[in-house]
C-alpha cells in the first residue's frame, strides 16, 4: 500500500510539473503544427538541423541534434498519453466520457450552455498534454477555467468517477487508471478554487 501511495505521489508531483512547464514555458517555434516542421528544438531550444526529424502523430519534428530527438522519443514512448493509446485513444476516451457526464444528475446542468464540440476539444488538448503527450497546453489554467462555478467534492467525484468508469469500459488496465487518477488530483484544489498549498 505504502509503495501504491509512494507511486501516486511521485507521479502527481511529475505531472503537475509537466503541466505547469508546458503551460507557462513553451516556445511556439519548439511546436510542430500539422503544416509545418517546428524550427526551435523541443528538447533544447536551440535551432533545428532540418536533417533531424521524427514523424508522429501526423506531424514532422526536427531537433537540434540526435541526442534531442532520442531524448524526446522516448518521452513520447515512455509517457502516459502513449500507453493510453496517443489521439485516437484520447478522442475515444474522451467522447465516451462526456456521455457519461451528460447523462449524471449530479453533473450535467454545469454543460447546459456550454459548446461540447469546444468542451470536447479543450478537454481532449488538456488530457493529451497532462498525459504527456508533444502538444503543450495553452488554454487557461484549472482555476481560473473553474471559476465562480461553484464547484463541490462531489461535482469532482463525479466527474472522477465518470472517467474512471469510461477507462474501464474502454478496457483500460487499472495500473493506467490509477496513473490518471493521480495526475486528475493534481488539478483538485484549482478546480475547487481551494487556497494553494505552500510548496
Amino acid at each position: 500500500m505504502k509503495l501504491i501511495l509512494s507511486s501516486i505521489v511521485t507521479i502527481t508531483a511529475v505531472m503537475t510539473l509537466l503541466v505547469n512547464a508546458a503551460a507557462l514555458a513553451v516556445d511556439p517555434a519548439a511546436v510542430a503544427t500539422e503544416a509545418a516542421t517546428n524550427t526551435v528544438c523541443p528538447i533544447s531550444g536551440k535551432p533545428v538541423d532540418p536533417a533531424i526529424t521524427a514523424e508522429y502523430e501526423g506531424r514532422k519534428w526536427s531537433f537540434a541534434k540526435e541526442a534531442c530527438k532520442t531524448k524526446w522519443l522516448k518521452a513520447r514512448e515512455d509517457s502516459l498519453y502513449q500507453k493510453l493509446g496517443g489521439k485516437p485513444a484520447m478522442d475515444a476516451a474522451i467522447d465516451a466520457f462526456y456521455v457519461k457526464v451528460l447523462a449524471d444528475d449530479r453533473v450535467k446542468h454545469f454543460f447546459d450552455d456550454v459548446s461540447m464540440d469546444k468542451q470536447r476539444r479543450k478537454q481532449k488538448e488538456f488530457l493529451s498534454a497532462a498525459f504527456g503527450g508533444p502538444l503543450p497546453w495553452t488554454g487557461k489554467d484549472m482555476r481560473k477555467a473553474h471559476e465562480g462555478m461553484g464547484l463541490t467534492e462531489v461535482h469532482f467525484n463525479a466527474i472522477a468517477e465518470n472517467l474512471v468508469n469510461t477507462l474501464k469500459d474502454l478496457k483500460i488496465k487499472q495500473e493506467l487508471i490509477d496513473q490518471v487518477v493521480a495526475v486528475a488530483l493534481t488539478t483538485k484544489d484549482d478546480v475547487l478554487g481551494r487556497p494553494k498549498k505552500a510548496n
